[in-house]
């Protein structure tokens, strides 16, 4: 149970933070819909992800781990299916230039929209996780 309730905190908080970040992942329905789609996204996670690893572990090897993201956008794209409040739209990213640092403007599809979402989700579980364990 204790194990359970980590993973859906730090469900919770990737999303949140993700739907700060990313634009182009949004929730609508205040808190009560986050909580609702991270309870959600940690069960995807912790079913449906490890079968789809296992189903994609030739592909995986074959691509030496290249190929693993495409786990998390499937996670990501079954949670906007099953929670009608999450949703995936293009966004038009503004560009960002500091100190010489340039990012140019990008219009992005949801499906990178989702591919952006996915890895930063990654990200913050992956770092959460270490800081709790």
């Amino acid at each position: 149970m204790k194990r359970l309730l980590r993973f859906y905190l730090i469900n919770l908080v990737a999303l949140w933070i993700t739907t700060q970040v990313v634009k182009g992942l949004m929730f609508t329905g205040g808190i009560q819909s986050l909580l609702i789609g991270a309870l959600v996204f940690a069960l995807i996670n912790m079913i449906l992800v490890p079968i789809l690893k296992i189903l994609l572990l030739p592909l995986n090897l074959m691509t030496l781990g290249f190929f693993s993201w495409i786990t998390n956008v499937v996670a990501l794209y079954v949670l906007t299916t099953l929670v009608s409040s999450f949703r995936l739209i293009p966004y038009n990213f503004p560009g960002f230039s500091t100190n010489g640092f340039i990012i140019p403007s990008v219009s992005l599809s949801p499906l990178l929209v989702a591919v952006l979402a996915s890895f930063l989700i990654g990200v913050i579980t992956n770092f959460l996780h270490w800081v709790m364990d």
